[in-house]
C-alpha cells in the first residue's frame, strides 16, 4: 500500500559509527518518531470542506461533487450542502447525507447515492487544503476545510446567487411599490430561473397571482445575467434579457431564502418576489452544476450594461 502522501510520516534512523583499526566507537542517538496523521483524521480536521470549483479543473463528469458548495465526512456518511436554501441551518449546518465514504492510505473512496462509486487520489496542499484527484478523468478538486463556526455562509451565499434563484420551481410577484413610473414589468406576475446559457434561461408570465406553478403559461423567454455592484456584497445586477423584446435592468437584493427584491431602475419601481416549489438539489441530475466563473464568463452572453 502507497505511504500516505499528505501526512508523510516518517522514522529517522540514524546509526554513527566509525572503525578505528579494531576498535568500534557506537554512539546511540534516540530519536523520537514524528507521529503520522491517517488521511481519516485530516478529513475530520474540518467540519465543512468548501469545493473550490473556481480553482478545480473539473467540468461536470462528477455531478456531485460539481452541485456541492461543501462536502463533510462524518463516521462514515458523506454530508453535502447543495442548496443554499437553508444553508448553514439544514443538518445543523451539514446539509443533507449523500452517501457512504472508506479510506484506504492516501485514497478515498466515495459511493455517492445517486452517482456511484468513486476513487480519489488525496494529497494536502497546506495545513487547510487538500485536492482529490479522479484519475480516470484527470480531474482535479479543491477542498477547504473550515469549522461550521467561522464559515462564511452569508457570503457564500451572495457570491452565488445566481444558482440561488434556480431554487425554486417558480418566484411569484407578491408587491408592488405604489410609487415608480408604470411599465411592462407590472404585468408579469411569475418569473422562473433555469441552468443553461450564461448565468441562465428566464421565462415570465402574467399569469393571474395564486396559479398553480406547475399550470402557468409561460409567456416570454430569455436569459439572465447577474452582475455584481461594485462596493457592495450583498447587492446584485440583475439583467433580464427578453428574446426579441430588449433588457430590462434590476438592483437585485435578498430578504430571507425564500423572498428577493427586484428594483426596477428604469421606473423607479420596487418589486417583491417569493419562491415557490422549492427544489432540492441531490436526485436530480438535470439541475445546476457549478462552473467556475472563468468557464460562466467562457459561455456567458454579457447582456448587462452599467
Amino acid at each position: 500500500m502507497r505511504a500516505l502522501k499528505l501526512l508523510f510520516g516518517f522514522i529517522a534512523l540514524a546509526t554513527l559509527f566509525t572503525s578505528c583499526y579494531t576498535e568500534v566507537v557506537v554512539e546511540d542517538t534516540t530519536i523520537d518518531p514524528i507521529p503520522t496523521v491517517t488521511l481519516e483524521e485530516v478529513l475530520n480536521s474540518y467540519e465543512l470542506w468548501y469545493v473550490d470549483i473556481n480553482r478545480s479543473n473539473a467540468s461536470g463528469e462528477i455531478p456531485f461533487m460539481q452541485i456541492a458548495f461543501t462536502l463533510s465526512f462524518r463516521n462514515g456518511n458523506v454530508k453535502a450542502n447543495n442548496n443554499l436554501v437553508g444553508i448553514g441551518d439544514q443538518g445543523y449546518g451539514f446539509g443533507i447525507d449523500v452517501g457512504y465514504y472508506d479510506t484506504f492510505g492516501d485514497e478515498l473512496e466515495i459511493s455517492h447515492d445517486i452517482d456511484g462509486f468513486h476513487t480519489f487520489e488525496v494529497t494536502q496542499l497546506n495545513n487547510t487544503e487538500i485536492e482529490l484527484y479522479y484519475r480516470p478523468l484527470n480531474l482535479r478538486y479543491i477542498l477547504v476545510g473550515y469549522q461550521r463556526a467561522n464559515f462564511d455562509y452569508d457570503l457564500l451565499f451572495y457570491e452565488n446567487i445566481h444558482y440561488f434563484v434556480q431554487e425554486y420551481t417558480a418566484w411569484e410577484k407578491i408587491y408592488t411599490s405604489p410609487y415608480g413610473e408604470p411599465n411592462e414589468f407590472d404585468y408579469e406576475n411569475f418569473l422562473q430561473f433555469l441552468p443553461g446559457g450564461g448565468d441562465g434561461n428566464f421565462q415570465s408570465s402574467q399569469d393571474l397571482n395564486g396559479t398553480d406553478i406547475y399550470n402557468i403559461y409561460w409567456d416570454y423567454t430569455g436569459i439572465f445575467n447577474i452582475d455584481d455592484v461594485t462596493g457592495d456584497l450583498y447587492s446584485k445586477y440583475l439583467t433580464l434579457d427578453y428574446d426579441y423584446l430588449g433588457n430590462e435592468y434590476f438592483i437585485l437584493d435578498v430578504i430571507d431564502d425564500r423572498t428577493i427584491e427586484l428594483f426596477h431602475e428604469p421606473s423607479g419601481t420596487l418589486y417583491r418576489f417569493r419562491g415557490k416549489g422549492y427544489i432540492q438539489y441531490k436526485l436530480d441530475k438535470g439541475g445546476k452544476m457549478r462552473l467556475s466563473k472563468a468557464a460562466i464568463a467562457k459561455k456567458t452572453k454579457k447582456i448587462s450594461v452599467f
